[in-house]
């Protein structure tokens, strides 16, 4: 069987065949994010599916493919759509994606989400730049063997969110006219909604906005040697005494609706690298 660095060097490879773009910036698109795919210049679209150890997206929303090309005056591969581990796939698997655009020469990763909000200080649409994130709730995407040659056995995780990428953020939303904040994102495995006591339990523990992605991936990438700014958008409130039931429409549909304004800020983040 082949080797994880071996299983990012294929994956690479084909990417590369189609693609002649060296990356500087890697960027996560979200849940109703997408449209910042959009916005990349000459670029060249590959399925996931036609890239060796990727399959198909399930989720609408996400596309399913990297873009690669010209974003802010920057090089970027876009992941336009993610895969999550309650849709079925391994954690391998959800961070494949990552691991391949450090091999592609990306060294930052841009990653975003849309998140519940925990914090009552926060309101629907608001964007979340992640200082920290709390990850103790699935399984740990480095568990098994080490391979040495994708990252250490034990990544430092005191500072996962890159400090000046943060401040970089908050000076871009103020200049942008966009309402941020600083904020703990917690992740859970997903896919059913929390309870009102877990809501309870999740603020207590300090986190201010709640999704069912992102940690793996900005493991991954610590884990192979990126700097990482994060984002949440918030779709909806989830405050335990003042819960309302979910409709996933709802949540899509605010994502959409909020990502021009989180593009706005990554644009400008993204072209003073």
């Amino acid at each position: 069987m082949a080797s994880l660095s071996e299983r990012i060097a294929a994956a690479a490879d084909a990417v590369r065949a189609r693609c002649k773009v060296v990356p500087d910036v890697a960027i996560i698109l979200g849940t109703g994010l997408g449209r910042l795919a959009s916005e990349v210049e000459d670029q060249v679209s590959i399925p996931y599916a036609e890239v060796p150890g990727f399959s198909d997206t399930t989720l609408e929303g996400h596309a399913g493919r990297f873009v690669a090309g010209s974003y802010a005056g920057r090089p970027v591969i876009v992941m336009d759509g993610r895969y999550h581990l309650y849709e079925g796939f391994s954690l391998d698997q959800v961070v494949l994606p990552v691991r391949v655009s450090r091999a592609l020469g990306a060294r930052t990763l841009v990653v975003s989400n849309a998140a519940g909000g925990l914090n009552p200080l926060h309101e629907v649409g608001d964007i979340v730049i992640i200082d920290d994130h709390i990850g103790l709730f699935g399984p740990n995407v480095l568990m098994g063997e080490n391979d040495d040659r994708v990252g250490p056995r034990f990544p430092d995780m005191s500072r996962p969110y890159d400090p000046e990428l943060v401040a970089r953020a908050e000076a871009a939303a103020l200049a942008e006219g966009v309402r941020a904040h600083r904020g703990v994102y917690v992740w859970v495995t997903g896919p059913s909604l929390e309870t009102r006591a877990e809501y309870r339990m999740l603020r207590l523990l300090g986190a201010d906005v709640v999704g069912m992605s992102t940690v793996p991936e900005v493991i991954a990438a610590v884990h192979c040697g990126m700097r990482v700014l994060g984002f949440s958008v918030i779709t909806d409130r989830c405050l335990p005494d003042a819960l309302e039931p979910a409709k996933i429409e709802t949540i899509i549909a605010v994502a959409d609706s909020s990502g021009a304004k989180l593009a706005r800020v990554i644009r400008r983040v993204v072209s003073g690298l």
